[in-house]
């Protein structure tokens, strides 16, 4: 009879428990570390959970345009959108992507839906007007004595006007502002030269426009100058209202990041130019120069406009020799014109790859012709939120106890290593569910707690379906640790294909759906890869421990694992030696 190779183990056979359980508790001491350093110790709730509302809005192009929905443009549109909701006062908005041609905006209560839907779901306003006068961001005040110019700043890369600075005041002001509102009279009926700060972006183009300031009515023209002269930038309500309700051909107001936290106030002319008379635009790199510039191509009647208007602003002293790129209201960018330009345009300035490359989108963006459909608007009060996660909490703890009571009545002393899995996997996922939160954007909304409790059966089978191959192995007549380690790899397998199958199903329903649904999807794909984690890390490890101790070691009659309640054959090796003292003496080489 030939020895038994030395090491070799039983198939299935558990090599150190220990090593898989120090692994999985280093893993969730790390994750609750984590979770507390981070300061978000609760998961961030969904719209239908915490109120407000929310908005699903899917891109169209017109005919022939289909390809203007594309990722670049999509971000852009993000952009835009969350600055038009920050306009309203929200913090803590969500503005995201979802799949190629949708955005979800996620607006928490005490925002107006009715002009949410306004703000987010209209196409963006591109207008090229020229600057009749620009200040600093604050209120007409009496400087001091000496006081000129203003620092430089570096350009924001998202919105800033490419570079400028902040310019002197245009006139001399007064307690009351007279002498600076003088001026801007003068500036209203006939753009003039007027000192202030200079424009680090260069415009060098060639494109069209008719630029003339119309002459206002004098009631008009007055209620423009005190406005202007009122106007904060540095208040959020007062920049996001500044441009608001007024007509392209109208002169307006409106402000510019120059650099985080600096802000000019720009004195406009009527729109010269749109959006949609620019056919492309793009930041690129100039390789003779070594910069970062942003070219535009016009379409044949924007080349005859900016063409226009450049000849004209180019004859002009600074600031009345510079237009301004005003996207919602808000000007983000304000390049100098020192010749007349055509068909094509450069802007140059102190720009980077990332804000020649944000300009560029928000040109081009401003001129495609794509449009938004507002697909859902789901308004959820506080009070329904919280009731709807209540109602989910109490439904997920009346499932959980069925689930404990049927095990505890059925698998005895087995049920408490099914509840302490189920106890480790619902630590892990509330831990990276709250981790999630400020990590991606994830929000746990009313379906995503219906995934999760879905999952508690999806985590309970695997238990099942490894206690019944262990049992089958009993009633074979093997003793508790072979047993243990002979039913782990066939229940391996159906463990793996039913979680794999209960993954895909989640993977193709996150892909597939919009809204809501993929917060079911996405939990329940996220607790079935916690499921396979529990199981071979946790629930098998102590399940290999507890089989060497007496009391299932045994077959207590509480542990679950009798084998007489079990209805067991005799032990394998008991009944082959009854065999072969029947049958006589056994020639020890047919042993």
């Amino acid at each position: 009879m030939a020895a038994p190779k030395k090491g070799r183990r039983p198939a299935g056979g558990q090599s150190r428990p220990g090593r898989a359980l120090a692994l999985i508790l280093i893993a969730m001491v790390a994750l609750t570390g984590g979770m507390f350093w981070s300061g978000h110790t609760t998961p961030r709730l969904g719209i239908d959970l915490a109120g407000g509302t929310s908005i699903t809005l899917k891109a169209k192009a017109e005919p022939g345009q289909e390809s203007a929905v594309n990722e670049t443009n999509m971000n852009t549109a993000v952009g835009i959108i969350e600055r038009r909701v920050n306009g309203l006062g929200v913090s803590e908005a969500e503005v995201q992507t979802q799949g190629k041609e949708n955005i979800i905006v996620n607006i928490p209560r005490g925002t107006n839906e009715k002009q949410a839907r306004e703000q987010v779901g209209t196409t963006a306003q591109l207008y090229f007007r020229p600057v009749l006068a620009v200040t600093n961001g604050g209120p007409a005040v009496a400087p001091s004595a000496g006081s000129s110019g203003s620092p430089s700043a570096t350009p924001k890369p998202s919105s800033s006007a490419s570079g400028s600075t902040v310019g002197e005041k245009s006139a001399t002001p007064t307690a009351t502002g007279s002498a600076q509102g003088r001026a801007l009279t003068e500036a209203l009926k006939a753009p003039s030269p007027t000192p202030t700060g200079k424009a680090s972006a260069t415009a060098t183009p060639k494109a069209t426009g008719t630029p003339t300031a119309t002459p206002t009515p004098d009631a008009a023209t007055a209620a423009l100058e005190k406005k202007y002269t009122s106007l904060n930038c540095l208040d959020p309500k007062q920049r996001s209202a500044a441009g608001q309700g007024v007509k392209p051909s109208e002169p307006t107001v409106a402000c510019g990041e120059d650099a985080p936290g600096v802000w000019s106030k720009y004195l406009l002319g009527p729109a010269e130019v749109e959006g949609r008379d620019v056919d492309d635009a793009k930041g690129q790199l100039d390789q003779q120069r070594g910069m970062w510039i942003v070219t535009m191509d016009f379409t044949d009647a924007g080349s005859k406009k900016f063409q226009a208007i450049t000849g004209k602003l180019s004859s002009q002293a600074d600031p009345q020799n510079r237009f301004a790129i005003v996207l919602d209201g808000e000007v983000v960018s304000a390049p100098s014109v020192r010749q007349t330009l055509s068909a094509s345009a450069e802007i140059s300035g102190n720009f980077n790859q990332q804000s020649a490359q944000d300009l560029g989108n928000i040109l081009s963006y401003g001129a495609l012709p794509l449009t938004f459909e507002t697909q859902s608007v789901d308004t959820v009060t506080a009070a329904l939120g919280g009731d709807q996660l209540e109602a989910g909490l109490i439904a997920g703890a009346i499932g959980l106890g069925l689930v404990i009571i049927y095990l505890v009545a059925y698998y005895r002393g087995l049920s408490l290593i099914a509840i302490l899995s189920l106890g480790v996997s619902a630590l892990l996922t509330y831990v990276i569910m709250a981790l999630l939160g400020p990590a991606i954007g994830f929000a746990l909304n009313l379906p995503a707690v219906c995934g999760a409790i879905v999952a508690i059966g999806i985590t309970a089978d695997s238990f099942i379906v490894y206690f019944e191959r262990i049992r089958d192995e009993l009633r074979e007549g093997r003793t508790l640790r072979p047993a243990v380690e002979r039913a782990w790899p066939r229940a391996r397998r159906t463990i793996l294909v039913s979680d794999f199958v209960s993954f895909l199903a989640a993977a193709v329903l996150f892909i597939v759906t919009v809204g809501k649904v993929q917060g079911f999807a996405f939990t329940l794909g996220l607790t079935t890869l916690l499921d396979v984690v529990v199981v071979f890390l946790f629930t098998k490890p102590v399940m290999t421990l507890l089989a060497r101790t007496k009391f299932f070691g045994e077959g207590h009659a509480w542990s679950g694992l009798d084998p007489k309640r079990l209805g067991a054959k005799p032990p394998l090796r008991s009944s082959r030696r009854a065999h072969a003292s029947a049958a006589g003496p056994v020639d020890p080489k047919e042993a």
